[in-house]
């Protein structure tokens, strides 16, 4: 049930094409889920390995080598690299996953078969997470977004691991950053603070946190001098939105930053209640 809730959202946001294919996904994650782990363990050993393993855990055919056309990984002779364009940053194909899906069950190859599930939800994710970070603010109190340090990242582990990360920069000193993301140990966090009822902390007689809210959202601000401010404002069940700013000469002055930001929107893209 909760897959198809996740998938539900995720086709809802981007991917409306899905259509039958979004229940193809549920069905198909339900069935694997009921088959045994080991089996699904040993299919994905292939799918990655492609080879079986040896009674020294390494697979065959290699000698213990980091496998790359035999050589061991000492240097040796070998020139630095120079450099090189990288890999291409590429989202999963949701539907040719459902498809792969659907034919490795068929096929009785049930890790396979949960692989291409959970790739298919590592696309729809990655589709939000991209939509989020292109409705964010190109600049923010005379500050310009860094492109070079966008991020969308994801465990693809059913919304468990999504990642939004933007920052903006005058060129010298002064920083605004916001990270989105659905991170267990941060709700804490900010939880355990906001069921304090309020109560500061203080070093040397300053208060260094305090409870706040921003647009309506229960949040808590923090400052040091080594570091500047934090807000953390938790906007549902699993999400929360961090921003931190450097060499921001007030807390008013943050605060109008972060006001800044869509936060009923980008609550409405994760399908957060």
């Amino acid at each position: 049930m909760r897959l198809r809730y996740y998938l539900a959202l995720g086709a809802g946001l981007c991917l409306a094409s899905l259509g039958a294919e979004a229940q193809v996904l549920n069905r198909l994650k339900q069935k694997v889920e009921n088959k045994t782990e080991q089996k699904a363990g040993e299919e994905i050993d292939k799918l990655f390995g492609g080879k079986k393993k040896d009674q020294n855990n390494n697979p065959s055919g290699q000698n213990g080598s980091n496998g790359l056309g035999g050589q061991n990984g000492s240097g040796g002779n070998d020139p630095s690299n120079q450099g090189g364009a990288g890999l291409i940053s590429t989202p999963p194909d949701v539907n040719q996953n459902l498809a792969d899906a659907e034919v490795a069950y068929k096929k009785n190859s049930y890790g396979e078969a949960r692989y291409s599930v959970q790739q298919a939800m590592l696309g729809v994710e990655l589709e939000i997470g991209n939509k989020i970070l292109k409705s964010l603010p190109e600049s923010i109190s005379g500050l310009a977004k860094d492109a070079d340090e966008d991020q969308v990242t994801s465990t693809g582990w059913g919304w468990a691991g999504l990642t939004i990360q933007r920052e903006y920069s005058d060129g010298k000193n002064k920083q605004f950053k916001t990270i989105i993301a659905n991170n267990s140990v941060w709700m804490a966090g900010v939880n355990a603070y906001l069921a304090s009822g309020g109560y500061a902390q203080q070093t040397n007689g300053e208060q260094n946190w305090k409870q706040t809210k921003l647009k309506g959202y229960r949040a808590i601000i923090e400052y040091s001098d080594g570091s500047g401010y934090k807000l953390s404002v938790p906007i549902g069940q699993s999400s929360i939105i961090v921003f931190e700013g450097r060499n921001f000469a007030t807390e008013p002055e943050m605060m109008k930053a972060a006001e800044t930001f869509n936060i009923d929107g980008i609550k409405k893209e994760l399908g957060e209640q």
